[in-house]
Parts: structure tokens; sequence; C-alpha cells
């Protein structure tokens, strides 16, 4: 049992080194092409950008690999694999169950992890990042790495979902997570300026929260921001 939980863990750990690695790069890659020098001078730190991600990778891939191994030898999840196990209506709601519970759990994780001590133990990595990166998705202190890493495998206990419904989660966790720190803006200004756009995440709120730390804590969504008046809006540059 052991070795194959074992094994299980590190295919994990290197499915999520190399889709950080995929996705960061493609999103660098672009931001080179598209802001020429935007990143100039900023190698010394993607590096240690890159160092700490890697190093999360593997805290995220531990508990995945435990989890991916106990639905497929032992059915302890409520992942499913049947489209016809629920109605189908409930595939785009499962996604919705997934986002919220995450973004909930993230942004007071994260407003936690802003008070002085907790900053100064283990967020500060994060904030090391200036400005942030595609890199900085998931340059984390170990201790900021185990509290995103349990989110998901933790909910698939809970909450059904279909395994393809649950390759979108990650999907969106992980574009969203890259393109809210490269630093510039990919999505167009009439999206983030409606109403939907109003209510979502993206780099235009994030990099307000880089430059000034006491606003703007969610991940995917801005209501709790909203409920708990520390939406701060848009960073300056991104306003136009």
């Amino acid at each position: 049992m052991w070795p194959a939980i074992a094994y299980s863990a590190i295919a994990m750990t290197a499915i999520v080194a190399v889709r950080y690695l995929a996705t960061s790069g493609l999103f660098s890659w672009l931001t080179r092409r598209v802001r020429p020098g935007f990143y100039d001078g900023l190698a010394p730190q993607m590096r240690k950008e890159i160092r700490w991600s890697l190093a999360s990778a593997a805290i995220y891939g531990v508990p995945a690999g435990i989890v991916a191994w106990g639905w497929d030898t032992q059915g302890w999840t409520r992942v499913y694999t049947e489209w016809s196990a629920l109605p189908l209506w409930y595939l785009p709601l499962s996604v919705l169950l997934y986002l919220l519970v995450h973004d909930t759990w993230f942004y007071w994780t994260h407003r936690w992890m802003h008070r002085p001590r907790e900053f100064r133990l283990a967020h500060a990595v994060h904030h090391a990042s200036r400005p942030p990166t595609a890199w900085a998705a998931m340059s984390f202190h170990p201790i900021e790495a185990v509290t995103g890493a349990v989110v998901i495998p933790a909910l698939v206990f809970v909450i059904p979902i279909h395994a393809a419904m649950l390759g979108v989660v990650l999907l969106v966790m992980t574009v969203m997570g890259v393109t809210n720190h490269m630093g510039w803006e990919m999505f167009p200004r009439w999206l983030v300026h409606s109403r939907i756009g109003q209510w979502l995440i993206t780099a235009s709120h994030h990099q307000l929260h880089h430059e000034r730390y006491n606003c703007n804590y969610g991940l995917y969504f801005r209501f709790w921001d909203r409920i708990c008046k520390t939406d701060g809006g848009l960073a300056e540059a991104f306003r136009r």
C-alpha cells in the first residue's frame, strides 16, 4: 500500500510542477511578446519565484496523490466518472460550489496571513515578488502552501464532482493564479469594467493587493472583499 501511495504522491507532484512550469512559462512568454521589456531586470526575482513554486508543487502534490490513490483504489472520494450519475445541470453547479468554497477559504486564510506575525513568518515570501510576475502564482512559504494544498483534496470527500469538472476547477485555479500575477491585464477593458467583471478578480484587482497589502484578499471573486469592506478597487495603472 505505502509504495503505491508514495508513487501516487510523486506522480501528482510532477503533474503539479509541470502544470505550473507550462502555464507560467506560457504567460511569461506572452508577456515578453505583448509587453517587451516588462520583466527586464527581474531575472533574479523570477528564479526565486520558480524555486519557491517548485517546493510548493511538492506540498500540493502529496495530499493530491494520497486522494488520487484513495479514489482509484479505495473509492474514498465523491468524484464520479459516469455522466449519468447526477443531473447534467449539476456539472456547472459543482464547479461553482468548489470555486466559492475555495475562494472563501482563501480569503480568510489570506487575511490571517496578513497579521504581522504570520506575515513575517510565511506570507512575506509571496510579497517579496515586487512586482509580481507570471512565475509568482505558487511562490509560497511552505506554511502558506499547506493552507492552499488541503482545500480541493478536502472538498472531494464532501461535494460530489465529475472528474472532468474537477479538471475544470484545477484549470481555473491555475490560469487565474498565473494571470492575476502577471502585472498587466490580459482581459479586455469592457469585461473588467462590466457588471460581471466587477465581481471577478483579475490582474487589475489583485495588483492593488501587491501594492497596498491591506485590501483585495480574494482569489476568484470580490464578494468577501465587498462584504468585509476590504475591496480597494483596481490598481491605478489599470483604471483606464
